[in-house]
């Protein structure tokens, strides 16, 4: 284009040229607006002397000056072409069309047999818009019959840093900073691949999880959606680790503040440092504790504080919390989000219906030692404490769910209880179980409900036109049975913003690092009456 304006502008001049001499030739002089007839004036000196010549040699120059303008350009162009600015590769759109298919859309509404078309990273349409629209463009064709399309599951309480320590100690004295970046990379895949297209981790080690969410949506790491927060904040009387806790500073997941000015500070760093979420450890556990749960270790007034600063600074808030006035001081605060919100009494209930704050059970770690403890060695005593937690509040969830309330889907994968990649349906089917859902509305908890803890309600958690492209296509049938959400072999298709996920290699089992986790010189105490038996 430069190239052809640049010729343009030297053959005008050239033409503006020969008329200047067809003028001159003629001698006339037609005023003295420009110096008159005086070869002594700046126009007699450098141009024609009349007017209708001037006009046209200043014009001309113009021309020829543009001309040469261009040249420059273009050669400064084609120079930083070759130094700099390779050419910008042109990206097709993929669409793809899933047919033949079941759709539970994640909204809780009946499942209908129809297609979906996925364009670039957005559902474009449903139903028989979808399949008109296929019909006139080039599509990649994906025949599901007989499988189920729906939302990707988005867990809503996973620990992604913390990589399945047994125990605190552990967790706090047996993790290296960076070692714990690449292995949370590593284990975010494991996440993906067992069908989670989201998931919320509202605390981490080292304050990773920042980092480990931008490395994943710039494409340096392959994994799921991210919303996380940093550092726990504690009080010192600590969380559920006591004496692990120390009075203050920083200790594995956990920010120790001991007044209202270390709270503030701690809050801005945060959200300085890009946090999605503030998590404060609303209650804990403490020796001799008569109560049930546990205890509050934060005031009603530092709750409000933190809630009052971290809106202000638009970042939301959710609490850990296991008793009644937990619930209700961190509801009365303004929290946006609460994880566990077991032992309410009627007031609590009552604040949590009214307000229809989201609640995050995170059942799976009690449910997985409840039914399955004797199998890593867990005693009957321990099992049982953690069926009873389940047991005395299941008919308290389905009070409030029944009431509108929504719950949301969490496993607390991270831990060995609850490794990742194995157990993210296992929380809908306690929902089931315990708390008396259908299927659908479990699922509808694990997928549009579940959104809330990634903010991105009315972008992911269903299907329909305009939301973002995270989709599974499963081989059974989840409203007969959950578990088939368990089995990676039976997801087909797992899409993440539109682009199907190539599962090419399975995820191998590895060694741990040494030192990563506890090697006990053994299980027991070694009495001498013990080595006689």
């Amino acid at each position: 284009m430069i190239l052809f304006v640049q010729i343009l502008c030297i053959i005008l001049a050239v033409l503006l040229v020969i008329l200047v001499i067809l003028q001159q030739g003629k001698g006339s002089d037609l005023g003295s607006a420009f110096g008159g007839g005086s070869s002594n004036s700046m126009f007699g000196a450098l141009g024609p002397s009349n007017l209708l010549g001037r006009l046209t040699w200043i014009v001309g120059s113009l021309f020829l000056i543009l001309a040469m303008t261009q040249a420059v350009l273009l050669k400064n162009l084609n120079t930083q072409d070759n130094l700099n600015f390779p050419e910008q590769e042109i990206v097709l759109e993929e669409k793809t069309l899933i047919q033949n298919g079941v759709i539970i859309d994640g909204t809780g509404r009946k499942p209908k047999k129809e297609s979906i078309l996925i364009d670039n990273c957005s559902i474009k349409a449903t139903g028989k818009d979808a399949d008109k629209l296929a019909d006139s463009n080039d599509v990649i064709k994906i025949d599901a019959s007989g499988k189920t399309i729906m939302p990707g599951l988005i867990d809503a309480h996973i620990h992604v840093t913390f990589d399945e320590p047994s125990s605190n100690d552990e967790l706090f004295f047996h993790r290296r900073e960076a070692l714990s970046a690449i292995i949370a990379a590593y284990n975010a895949k494991k996440v993906l691949y067992a069908g989670v297209t989201g998931f919320c981790d509202p605390d981490s080690l080292h304050s990773i999880g920042v980092d480990l969410r931008d490395a994943i949506k710039s494409g340096y790491v392959e994994g799921p959606r991210m919303s996380v927060g940093g550092n726990a904040l504690l009080t010192s009387v600590g969380g559920t680790a006591g004496r692990l806790i120390p009075d203050e500073g920083l200790r594995g997941y956990a920010k120790i503040v001991q007044n209202k000015d270390e709270i503030v500070t701690e809050v801005r760093r945060q959200i300085k440092n890009g946090v999605d979420w503030i998590k404060i450890h609303v209650t804990g556990l403490i020796p001799n504790q008569k109560e049930e749960g546990e205890i509050s270790v934060w005031s009603f007034e530092e709750l409000k504080l933190v809630c009052d600063l971290a809106h202000d600074l638009g970042t939301p808030v959710v609490g850990h919390v296991r008793n009644a006035k937990g619930v209700k001081d961190c509801i009365k605060a303004g929290m946006d989000m609460i994880l566990h919100a077991t032992f309410m009494d009627e007031e609590a209930i009552d604040l949590v219906c009214e307000t229809k704050t989201p609640i995050v059970p995170t059942f799976t770690f009690q449910a997985n030692l409840a039914d399955f403890g004797e199998a890593i060695g867990a005693s009957e005593d321990y099992r049982q404490i953690f069926k009873k937690e389940i047991d005395d509040n299941a008919e308290i969830f389905k009070k409030i769910h029944d009431a509108g309330v929504p719950l949301l889907c969490g496993t607390e994968s991270g831990f060995s209880i609850t490794p990742y990649g194995e157990w993210h349906y296992r929380e809908l089917e306690v929902f089931i179980k315990d708390i008396g859902m259908t299927n659908l509305e479990a699922i509808t908890c694990a997928t549009k409900n579940a959104a809330k803890s990634i903010k991105m309600e009315n972008k992911v958690g269903t299907i329909e036109k305009g939301m973002l492209a995270d989709i599974l296509v499963v081989d059974g049938d989840p409203l007969k049975d959950i578990t088939v959400l368990g089995d990676k072999t039976k997801l087909s298709h797992i899409f993440l913003n539109g682009k199907e996920i190539k599962r090419e290699e399975e995820i191998k089992d590895i060694t741990p690092p040494q030192g990563w986790r506890l090697s006990p010189y053994s299980d027991g105490i070694l009495t001498q009456e013990l080595a006689k038996k």
